[in-house]
C-alpha cells in the first residue's frame, strides 16, 4: 500500500498555513527579509513569486529598504599599473562590502544610482542600466556614437515618483564638441521608449560648472549648478522636471554667493531635499576645503526659499560628490588617501574631531575621481524594457576579455593560488607540528627524569603554535579594498607560518639533543658491562 512520505507532507502542511495568513502579514514578514532572501523565495512557489514580483510590491520593498552609501572609483592608472573601475558599499552599521559589484565593468564610469538601478557610462556605444542586486543589465544605444569630447558626467539617471518613469539625460554641448563650455538641449531618453529626443534649453547654461559639482534627482526633478555667463560666483540651480520636462532657474540667497577668495560650490541630497554647499578652496587646488563648509536647504521650490543648514568648522581636506551626508554623518577625506566619517551635532552642524571614525584607505585611487551615491538593494526587474534593448543577467563579468585587463585578472589568479598554497602549507605544518607533539607525550614517561621537562617545553611550544585559518574563499569577486586587504592577511599568515617552521625546527633539535644526550649513556653502560669481571 503506497504510504505518503511525512515530510513532504509537512513542508505542505506549513506552506498552507504561510499562505493561509493574511495578505497584509505575509507583506510584513517578506518586507524585513533582505533582498538576497527575496530572490531565493522566488523560486519556493508560484504563489510567493507573484507576490514577490507584484509591482506594489516592489514599490513597498523600495520604501523600507535602507539607504546605503556607494563609492565608486573610475578606471585610472597609477604609477603604470592600471586599476579597474570598482565600488565599495556601506550598510546602515558603516560596515563595507567586500565582494566587487558584478555588473560594473573594468571600463565602466558610474553615472547615476536611483531605486537600486545604476547607470552606467561604457566606453562602447551603449549606457548600461543595471540592478546590481538582481544582475539584470539592459543596454542603450548611446544618443550620438563617437561623439567627440563625451563624458560620463555628461550623464545622468532619475526617476519620477508620480509618472514611474525612469529618464537618462544627456548634456549635449552647442557645437557637439563642447568646446565652448555651454549647452542649448538636453537629450533625454525615458526607459520602454524607442528613441532620444532633444529638449531645448531656455537659454544656454554653463557645462562645465554642471560637470564640477554634480547632479541630483530629487522628487522628480533632475537639479544642477549653473554660472550665469559673464559674471563672478553669481551661481543658481537648475530644475529639470521629469514628468514635464520644463527648466526652472532657482537662485540661490545672497548671504551664500561671494565672499573673498576662491569660492566653490557642491550641489548635494539631503533628507530628499535639494541642498548646495560651499566653501573657500586653495587657489592652485580648486578642490581642496580652505575654510569651513556652509550647507543650504532648498525648503520651497515655488517660493524659492533656502534656510541654512549647518556650518562645518575645520572641515577636512575633500568632500565626495555629489552625495556625501548619509543619515547622521558626513563623509569627508584627506589627501592621504582615507575616507573618514564624522558626526554631525547640533542645529548648526559641527563635526567633531573625536568623533572621527576611519572608513577606509582607497590608495593608490586619487581623492580626487572618488564619486559618492546613495543607493538601496531593490527588486526593481528591467525585463519590462526588453523590447528596446539587450536584458540579460551576466554569467561572468563584462568586459574583463580585453586584453589590457589580462595582467590584473593573472594577478587576481595569482593571490587565489598564493592562498591556497599558504592554506595547504598551513595545514601541512599544523598536522606535523600535532604529530610531535602526540609521539612526544607516548614516550615522555620514558625519558629519564632529568630531560623530561625538556619534553614537556617542547609539547607547550607546538601547541602554541598558531593553527592555519579556514581554507579561503576565491578572491576574483573581491573589491579591490578587500584585495588590499588579503594581501596584508598573507603577510601576517606567512610570519605565522615562518614561526611554526620555527618552533617546529627548535623541538626537532631538543629532540635530538635530547637523544643524543641519552643514547651515549646507555652505549657507555653497555661497554662497562661488558669490561666488567665475569
Amino acid at each position: 500500500m503506497f504510504s505518503e512520505n511525512p515530510k513532504s507532507k509537512k513542508q505542505r502542511t506549513e506552506e498552507c498555513i504561510i499562505n493561509s495568513l493574511p495578505s497584509d502579514l505575509i507583506e510584513q514578514i517578506f518586507l524585513g527579509l533582505p533582498v538576497s532572501t527575496l530572490l531565493r523565495c522566488i523560486g519556493v512557489c508560484k504563489i510567493w513569486y507573484n507576490f514577490i514580483r507584484d509591482p506594489q510590491f516592489v514599490t513597498a520593498q523600495l520604501q523600507h529598504a535602507p539607504r546605503c552609501a556607494l563609492l565608486f572609483f573610475p578606471q585610472e592608472s597609477v604609477e603604470r599599473k592600471l586599476y579597474p573601475s570598482d565600488a565599495i558599499i556601506f550598510d546602515e552599521a558603516w560596515s563595507q562590502s567586500t565582494r566587487a559589484v558584478p555588473v560594473i565593468g573594468p571600463d565602466d564610469f558610474l553615472c547615476g544610482s536611483c531605486n537600486g538601478l545604476l547607470c552606467l557610462y561604457t566606453k562602447t556605444s551603449t549606457i548600461k542600466i543595471a540592478n546590481f542586486a538582481t544582475g539584470e543589465c539592459l543596454h542603450l544605444d548611446k544618443p550620438i556614437k563617437n561623439l567627440k569630447g563625451d563624458h560620463f558626467s555628461f550623464y545622468s539617471f532619475g526617476f519620477h515618483p508620480v509618472t514611474k518613469e525612469y529618464k537618462v539625460t544627456h548634456f549635449i554641448g552647442e557645437d557637439q564638441n563642447y568646446s565652448r563650455g555651454t549647452f542649448n538641449a538636453i537629450q533625454v531618453y525615458t526607459l520602454g521608449s524607442e528613441n532620444w529626443k532633444d529638449v531645448a534649453t531656455p537659454e544656454a547654461l554653463n557645462l562645465f560648472s554642471m560637470r564640477n559639482s554634480g547632479v541630483v534627482n530629487v522628487d522628480g526633478a533632475m537639479c544642477w549648478l549653473t554660472e550665469d555667463i559673464g559674471a563672478s560666483w553669481k551661481h543658481s540651480v537648475i530644475s529639470f522636471d521629469l514628468s514635464k520636462e520644463t527648466f526652472t532657474r532657482i537662485q540661490l540667497p545672497a548671504v551664500a554667493l561671494g565672499g573673498s577668495g576662491c569660492r566653490r560650490y557642491w550641489i548635494t541630497e539631503i533628507d530628499r531635499k535639494v541642498c548646495v554647499a560651499t566653501a573657500q578652496v586653495y587657489r592652485h587646488l580648486p578642490r581642496m576645503l580652505a575654510g569651513e563648509l556652509r550647507i543650504w536647504t532648498l525648503d520651497n521650490k515655488v517660493e524659492q526659499r533656502w534656510s541654512q543648514k549647518c556650518i562645518i568648522q575645520h572641515a577636512p581636506n575633500y568632500i565626495p560628490g555629489p552625495h556625501f551626508v548619509h543619515r547622521d554623518k558626513i563623509m569627508m577625506h584627506s589627501r592621504d588617501c582615507n575616507l573618514y566619517s564624522y558626526e554631525l551635532f547640533g542645529k548648526n552642524y559641527e563635526i567633531k574631531l573625536s568623533s572621527r571614525a576611519k572608513l577606509l584607505d582607497f590608495s593608490p585611487h586619487k581623492p580626487q575621481n572618488m564619486q559618492s551615491y546613495i543607493c538601496v538593494k531593490s527588486l526593481v526587474r528591467l525585463d519590462a524594457y526588453k523590447k528596446v534593448g539587450l536584458v540579460r543577467r551576466p554569467k561572468r563579468w563584462e568586459g574583463w576579455e580585453l586584453k589590457k585587463w589580462e595582467v590584473w585578472e593573472r594577478e587576481l589568479r595569482n593571490l587565489e593560488d598564493l592562498c591556497s598554497t599558504i592554506h595547504q602549507l598551513e595545514q601541512d605544518m599544523s598536522e606535523l607540528a600535532h604529530l610531535m607533539a602526540t609521539k612526544i607525550n607516548q614516550v615522555l614517561h620514558w625519558l629519564p627524569d632529568e630531560t623530561r621537562h625538556v619534553g614537556m617545553k617542547i609539547i607547550q611550544m607546538l601547541q602554541c603554535a598558531p593553527d592555519g585559518p579556514d581554507q579561503p574563499t576565491s578572491s576574483r569577486r573581491l573589491n579591490w579594498v578587500e584585495h588590499k586587504q588579503v594581501m596584508e592577511k598573507l603577510r601576517i599568515r606567512v610570519d605565522n607560518l615562518r614561526y611554526k617552521i620555527e618552533a617546529t625546527t627548535q623541538a626537532k633539535e631538543k629532540i635530538f639533543s635530547v637523544l643524543d644526550s641519552y643514547i651515549p649513556d646507555q652505549g657507555g653502560s653497555s661497554s662497562n658491562a661488558e669490561n666488567s669481571p665475569q
